[in-house]
Formats: structure tokens, C-alpha cells, sequence
């Protein structure tokens, strides 16, 4: 079988066009760790980009890498139709027996549908509900995403949804959905700690710093805890754009408390630097508005870490059946002090492992062997 993945180059999400080597999101990545696994198949990793990048012809045993080059005025401006029309030609090129769209965020799901081929998508974010959550105008950017994410899943012969909220968002839309979660990067699951206890308590957020996250009302919520005498740090781990408002807010507000010493703001951390930063914290807190899948809380929870979380999006699926998880109602502040009021109190006593369950769910090769089960079912022609 030869399969094409079309998925972003995060060297032209993060304008990093001096990188010789192509990298990609979280997902995608374990993914293709996963599907190397598999030597009878072949790979062709197609990529879009505004430059002509250095790229390897392999990145993997069986995995070759395709880095396309489409002007500026291929891309959103004119609903993606540069793109559309490069992946196409070098499909044409490739031949793949089957196509799979990586994301409706940007250009790969039209890529996929489009390109001629036998085709599947996946959702890693559900634009749809991305552009409710912030109010998007008409014609912004994520309004738009959501129509084209819409008119991309119509025409596909199925999706793979990484949580029940996907599948519940994309059932309306698409001929056929499958519940596949997303893959974990596989050094997460080496040697896992045992949960971490005594010291002082420390507390880790994940995620970019902005209003889905939640960040300036975990800040205040951290403040009241910490003028009840509770004795912990929390550590924000994400980007942070200087010049929006709200980002400009949360920064001069964690300065103060870091100078009190409750929370500090450490910035965006490589996998390298991550692992490590699990394994010495005893929680994780996760406050999301909306969330499609929650990978930050596979990996706190394969690491061993306690979760506080909100109920909210694949939050739900990840911590059912976990032990010692906390979920409360969505955007409940005062639920959440409360829990963590009374765990800190107790002297913030380890949770149980769940690396044992992260690795049964999660693994780049279970997920992959579940991607390739589904090819062969699609390409065999089962009614979609």
C-alpha cells in the first residue's frame, strides 16, 4: 500500500525557513513513528510552504518527504487553490493508493479531497467550533477555516475523530466518521517515573498563552489560594505574542506573582526540555474552554502526574477510567480552587499511575495498525 499524508511543515507555521529538517505537530508526528513501524507499506509526506525549503527525500525507513513550494497568493487568500493545485500535480507524480488530510486548519483537507485520489481526513482541532468560541466575524480567518473545514468533510469518504466532541461535531457533515484517537510521541512512555511526592508542590499549565487556555483566571485563582498560606508554585509553559491584550495582561501579571513566588511563566520547552519538566511536578492543571483532543493530558498522565482538569471536549474521553484524575464542570474556577485547596492541604499526596493506561490507548503503533485497518477498508470499497 502506498499512502500519502498531507500535513503542515511546522517550519512554515513558525516562519523557521533556515531549519534544514522538516518537523510537524504532536500528532502527526507519532503518527509517523507508528506507520514506520509497518515496512509493507510506503509513505510520502507532502508539505506546503511559502519558500523552497531544504528537505530530505527520506525521513524515515519507508517514509519519503515531499516539500512544495506555493506563493503567497496560493494560500488563504484564494481559499488555498495554490496549494490544492501543487499537491495535486505531484500526486499525480506519486500515485498513492490512498490520501490522508492532516487537519482542517489550513490548506491539508482541501489538498486531500481535491487531489483525485481515494481520500480520509483528520481533525485535530474542529474549526467549527474554534471560530464559536471566539466570536469569529464573517470573513476572518477562522470563519472561513470553519466553512472550507465544512465543505472539505463533505467530500471525503470518511473522517477519523479523536474524541466523541469531534465525532459529534463532524457526524452532521461527513459520510462516515471512526472514533481513532491521536498518537502520543513514544518517549513519553520511557521510564515513566513513579508520581512525584514531598518538596514543595509544583504545579504545571500547558498550552499557548491566550483565552482558550484560561491562563489570567488560573492566575487568579492561584492568587487566592495563595493568600490562604498554601505553599506551591505553578509554571506556564507556552508561547507568549506580545502586543494582544490579553497576552500583554497575563505577562505583567505572572512577573508579580513569580516575584511573590507562586507562579512563573517559563515559555515554550522542547520535547527534550518537556519530559523532564513532567517528571518534576506533582500536577498539571488543564482549563480549557474548548478542546477537540488534550494531548497535554495524555502526556502528564503517561508521566505519571496528577490531572485537574475541565470536563470539556476529549478532556472527557482521556481521564474516564484514569485514577486519581479531577474533572470539574467546565469553566468552574471555584470548583477547581476547591480541589485543589483540599489536595494541597492534604500535602499533595501522589496520584496512582496511569502510564499503564496512557500506553494501552496511545501508543504510535496501536494507532497506526488502527489507521491502516481503516485505509484497507476504505480502499476495498465498504459503503461509506
Amino acid at each position: 500500500m502506498k499512502v500519502a499524508i498531507i500535513t503542515t511543515d511546522n517550519r512554515e507555521y513558525a516562519r523557521d525557513y533556515s531549519n534544514p529538517n522538516p518537523h510537524f505537530g504532536t500528532a502527526p508526528e507519532a503518527l509517523l513513528h507508528g506507520l514506520e513501524q509497518h515496512r509493507e507499506i510506503e509513505v510520502h509526506v507532502v508539505s506546503c510552504a511559502r519558500r523552497t525549503l531544504q528537505a530530505p527525500k527520506k525521513i524515515g525507513a519507508n517514509i519519503f518527504f515531499h516539500s512544495l513550494c506555493v506563493p503567497k497568493l496560493g494560500w488563504m487568500r484564494t481559499l488555498y487553490q495554490g496549494c490544492v493545485r501543487a499537491v495535486r500535480h505531484r500526486l499525480r507524480q506519486i500515485q498513492p493508493d490512498i490520501v490522508h488530510g492532516q487537519g482542517t486548519e489550513m490548506d491539508c483537507a482541501l489538498d486531500a479531497v481535491f487531489s483525485g485520489f481515494p481520500n480520509v481526513l483528520t481533525l485535530h482541532g474542529n474549526m467549527i467550533d474554534v471560530a464559536r468560541v471566539m466570536k469569529s466575524r464573517p470573513f476572518t480567518f477562522h470563519w472561513l477555516a470553519s466553512r472550507l473545514e465544512t465543505a472539505a468533510l463533505g467530500r471525503t469518504a470518511g473522517v477519523f475523530c479523536n474524541s466523541r466532541l469531534t465525532r459529534d461535531l463532524v457526524q452532521p457533515r461527513a459520510r462516515r466518521t471512526w472514533m481513532v484517537p491521536n498518537a502520543m510521541r513514544p518517549d513519553m512512555f520511557l521510564n515513566p517515573p513513579q508520581p512525584r511526592s514531598g518538596g514543595l508542590c509544583e504545579l504545571l499549565h500547558v498550552g499557548a498563552i491566550c483565552p482558550n487556555k484560561g491562563q489570567l483566571e488560573m492566575l487568579r485563582v492561584l492568587r487566592e489560594l495563595h493568600s490562604q498560606g498554601l505553599k506551591f508554585r505553578l509554571s506556564f509553559l507556552g508561547v507568549a505574542s506580545p502586543g494582544i491584550e490579553y497576552t500583554d495582561t497575563f505577562l505583567a501579571e505572572v512577573r508579580e506573582a513569580e516575584r511573590i513566588g507562586f507562579a512563573r511563566h517559563l515559555g515554550f520547552r522542547s520535547l527534550k526540555e518537556l519530559i523532564p519538566t513532567y517528571d518534576s511536578t506533582h500536577a498539571l492543571i488543564h482549563t480549557p474552554d474548548s478542546e477537540a483532543f488534550g494531548l497535554v493530558a495524555t502526556e502528564a498522565l503517561a508521566r505519571n502526574l496528577k490531572v485537574f482538569a475541565f470536563g470539556v471536549g476529549g478532556l472527557k474521553d482521556i481521564l474516564e477510567g484514569t485514577r486519581d484524575s479531577v474533572m470539574v464542570g467546565s469553566g468552574d474556577w471555584d470548583g477547581l480552587q476547591k480541589a485543589l485547596a483540599e489536595w494541597i492541604t492534604r500535602g499533595a499526596p501522589p496520584a496512582a499511575a496511569n502510564a499503564d493506561i496512557m500506553g494501552a490507548r496511545y501508543r504510535p503503533e496501536t494507532i497506526a495498525a488502527r489507521h491502516l485497518e481503516i485505509y484497507t477498508e476504505v480502499l476495498n470499497g465498504k459503503k461509506v
